[in-house]
């Protein structure tokens, strides 16, 4: 199942998309009088399986040419596809290739940091290039997004706690996030976490573990790899988290970015990101996510 979020009159509204076509789930439901069906992103991930499965049927009975609820995807104002995570935990160097052009060792326990809600933005939202930093670089990642409870689970049953997945871009300035050995300041200035356009169950996604990642900025590729090259893949990663910390519904697993930052230039190379550029990150499965730079 594909979800989305959407601004309208002022508020956060849950899609659905099928085929080429975008349900607006409140407006659908008001015109079928359902009171009962999740209307809300948070919601359906909340629900787990018994609300995607009462959201589906809900949606297969629709008439896909009623307009008083489909709409055209290219006039949305997207918003992020997760509205409320209460955590977003990052992972540092998990990718063999992006740790090689960084002359970093590869870890030998995940490293991780966070980011906080300020830092949530859509697709096609224009973010503004901080005044504090010179040095803002992007970062194409697989966001895990969880749809259970998690504390000390297995690597074997770890997926089966995975509600979904989307793309998500960890902006990082670099200059503030070398500025110390804490990585926060870089990670977390306003809209540095875009996701979307779309929250992919996982029943559809399958194994995310061999999924092809790229970015391009202004249309030049910069990164194209795959999510094989992971030091610790998915499983890993949502096992090794919940021993250490209860994941709770929404919750977000960013998995790092793979090889060709701008960090990972030669300094004589090295351009950052600056207001005009446009900036896609893709996955394979998940969709494209675009977003264009603008002066504070």
């Amino acid at each position: 199942m594909e979800l989305l979020t959407f601004f309208k009159n002022g508020e956060t509204r849950l899609g659905v998309k099928i085929d080429q076509t975008i349900i607006d789930v409140k407006a659908a439901a008001a015109v079928k009088s359902q009171e009962d069906i999740p209307t809300d992103v948070m919601s359906v991930i909340q629900g787990g399986q018994e609300k995607v499965y009462q959201l589906m049927t809900f949606i297969q009975e629709l008439d896909l040419n009623d307009s008083d609820y489909v709409l055209n995807e290219h006039h949305l104002e997207w918003g992020p596809c997760v509205t409320n995570p209460g955590k977003i935990i990052c992972v540092g160097l998990n990718y063999r290739k992006h740790a090689d052009e960084t002359n970093a060792p590869y870890p030998d326990v995940p490293i991780l940091f966070s980011k906080f809600n300020n830092t949530l933005t859509g697709h096609k939202k224009d973010i503004a290039v901080p005044k504090i930093t010179n040095k803002l670089d992007y970062e194409v990642e697989l966001a895990i997004v969880i749809g259970k409870r998690a504390k000390y689970i297995s690597k074997e049953n770890a997926l089966d706690y995975v509600f979904g997945y989307c793309v998500g871009n960890d902006l990082s300035a670099r200059d503030l996030q070398l500025r110390t050995n804490q990585w926060l300041l870089g990670k977390t200035c306003d809209d540095f976490c875009p996701l979307g356009p779309y929250l992919i169950t996982a029943d559809v996604v399958g194994n995310p573990n061999n999924l092809s990642l790229k970015t391009t900025v202004n249309g030049e590729v910069r990164q194209n790899s795959n999510t094989s090259d992971m030091i610790f893949y998915c499983d890993e990663l949502v096992s090794y988290i919940s021993h250490h910390m209860t994941l709770t519904p929404g919750d977000i697993i960013l998995t790092r970015n793979p090889a060709g930052v701008v960090l990972g230039l030669p300094e004589n190379k090295r351009v950052y990101l600056k207001p005009g550029d446009v900036v896609t990150v893709e996955i394979e499965k998940l969709g494209k996510l675009t977003n264009k730079f603008v002066e504070e």
